[in-house]
């Protein structure tokens, strides 16, 4: 709880909750922004600091939209992704910026930002401060290869910045499973929370006249599967003598070369690429959600599928079985464009089944992925950690 003489506490032992992440794109911008609005609706103050580099006009329009609900206000400044440098100089201008905030919890999200909060949030401790450092991974570098140098690297700054950690959230099993094998088994308490989607996001989309067999949403990286998608696609054409119609929505490092890409495999004609938009303006535009990603934590996009009863073909990644439950064996192993492909056309060839496999799934998921559970379990991660003595014995459990 605050402080009695805190001149910054909010009334009636709210919280000053800062947001720490680096890149606000993606499913870690959404879950950010999730939490932000739900925590701003029960009377925290809340902030949010993160890159000034990343992000398009889909985000800046996200940001406009988020920004009433930040009492602390939002603060970009620019942060690279891998270290460099200029991390020095971040680091200090994010100090500035924190310390100025003077939160009670500080929920550093992802790689990046979980460095930067949690060294800033300990520096604050030095000073007085009894701010909470809560970290949540969201993947980051869970995902590299112990056995590579850089792997090796990334694991053991996790180790050491246990320490400096006061309770870690996962936003699946996968996540808290891959960071005891990869890092260690935590020392610290930890919670899993899954995403949480909206009530509205379970109301049913219409397909637009004359829309696309398939849809890619997502970033455009390798890590994402777009890659293994458009290759799929040409599959599907070589085998059947005519190229399924696809749309590709998205932003990202690498989008330039699937350009490329689909221009080299003779695809253009039949595949469109488009900015970053609206989740459920994009699933309008075709028949089938395709998500063929390498390495997932629990993708949002795979949620909002299935909360809209989209058909979906997905790989079995990360926390993507977790989502699928007992619909789990129709997921394709990643990185093999041939069995993404035979899925596509199995979804093709039997639009019946494909929409009764999304019903089922979309039934699966509604009980078990809300906003407000998720708020709630980390409202109590917080009350844990700002609780005098407190210690949180470890969940396993949802």
């Amino acid at each position: 709880m605050n402080e009695p003489n805190d001149p910054h506490a909010p009334a009636g032992g709210k919280l000053r909750i800062v947001h720490v992440l680096r890149s606000p794109v993606g499913g870690i911008f959404r879950h950010v922004r999730d939490l932000a609005e739900a925590q701003a609706a029960e009377g925290h103050q809340v902030g949010i600091v993160c890159d000034s580099s990343t992000g398009g006009a889909r985000e800046e329009e996200l940001f406009q939209a988020l920004t009433p609900h930040l009492a602390l206000g939002l603060h970009r400044t620019p942060m690279q992704r891998h270290v460099s440098p200029t991390d020095l100089i971040a680091f200090l201008r994010l100090f500035r910026r924190i310390q100025a905030l003077h939160p009670d919890i500080l929920h550093t999200h992802g790689a990046k930002g979980g460095v930067y909060g949690r060294i800033i949030g300990t520096l604050l401790r030095v000073f007085g401060s009894s701010v909470a450092r809560i970290y949540c991974p969201h993947g980051g570098s869970l995902h590299y290869d112990p056995a590579t140098r850089s792997g090796r690297l990334f694991f053991r700054i996790e180790h050491f910045m246990e320490r400096l950690t006061d309770a870690f959230i996962f936003v699946s099993q996968y996540e808290a499973e891959t960071f005891a094998s990869k890092v260690g088994a935590p020392r610290k308490p930890w919670r899993i929370v899954p995403n949480g989607i909206r009530d509205e996001e379970f109301d049913p989309i219409e397909t637009l006249p004359g829309a696309a067999d398939f849809l890619y949403i997502g970033m455009m990286r390798d890590l994402k599967g777009t890659d293994v998608f458009i290759d799929a696609l040409a599959r599907l054409r070589d085998r059947r003598g005519i190229a399924p119609t696809a749309e590709l929505v998205g932003d990202g490092p690498d989008k330039a070369r699937y350009e490329a890409q689909v221009q080299r495999l003779g695809l253009d004609r039949t595949t469109r690429i488009h900015p970053a938009m609206a989740t459920r303006t994009a699933f309008a535009m075709a028949k089938v959600v395709v998500v063929p990603s390498r390495a997932e934590s629990m993708p949002y996009v795979v949620l909002e599928a299935a909360a809209a009863a989209r058909p979906i073909v997905a790989t079995r990644v990360g926390g993507i079985p977790e989502i699928f439950g007992a619909e789990q064996d129709r997921l394709v192993p990643p990185g093999d464009a041939d069995a993404l492909a035979d899925a596509m056309a199995d979804s093709l060839d039997d639009p019946q089944r494909a929409f009764a496999d999304a019903n089922r799934l979309r039934a699966i998921v509604r009980p078990q992925f809300s906003i407000e559970h998720m708020t709630e379990v980390v409202g109590a991660v917080y009350r844990d950690c700002r609780s005098p003595g407190s210690q949180s014995a470890p969940n396993r459990t949802r």
